[in-house]
């Protein structure tokens, strides 16, 4: 048994071999907001946070992990202003590639929490990770500054 600290709460965790974090974060501990696809850290599905570094969790192997995991379903609260402007702004489609693309914003916008003017540029190049096939990245970067704006109090 490994213990993983996730979403602020020890888990003791069954690990098999070289399993993924992915693997052991939907088939062992039941959150399946962690998506997989490519299973080769190339498209961001997968995307969680550990130690508050934006981890492809497909190709981490959950015997390796020693810091805190979090995931969507951990960042739930904390993300709201996030996950609105997403909607409002049409920022996904089928929804398969959000989460990952909210876990990725989310290590962004805590890293410039008090920058005000974040460039979209930088969104664009922070986020390249995460791959969506449904709708045109605009919406996602637009949401991102938009949300940066308003945490660091220059829109309403």
């Amino acid at each position: 048994m490994q213990r993983l600290k996730i979403n602020g709460e020890q888990v003791a965790v069954e690990v098999r071999g070289a399993e993924s974090l992915a693997a052991v974060l939907r088939e062992r501990v039941g959150l399946t907001g962690t998506k997989i696809a490519c299973e080769r850290g190339e498209c961001g599905a997968c995307t969680v946070l550990v130690d508050g570094r934006a981890t492809m969790s497909c190709i981490e192997p959950a015997a390796l992990v020693t810091g805190e995991v979090e995931t969507i379903e951990g960042l739930a609260e904390e993300i709201r202003d996030l996950r609105e402007e997403f909607a409002d702004r049409g920022a996904f489609q089928c929804g398969f590639c959000t989460p990952g693309q909210l876990v990725r914003a989310t290590a962004l916008l805590r890293a410039e929490a008090a920058r005000s003017g974040l460039d979209p540029e930088v969104v664009r190049h922070q986020m390249s990770g995460n791959i969506c096939r449904c709708t045109g990245y605009q919406a996602i970067v637009a949401a991102v500054v938009e949300v940066a704006e308003r945490r660091a109090g220059g829109a309403a």
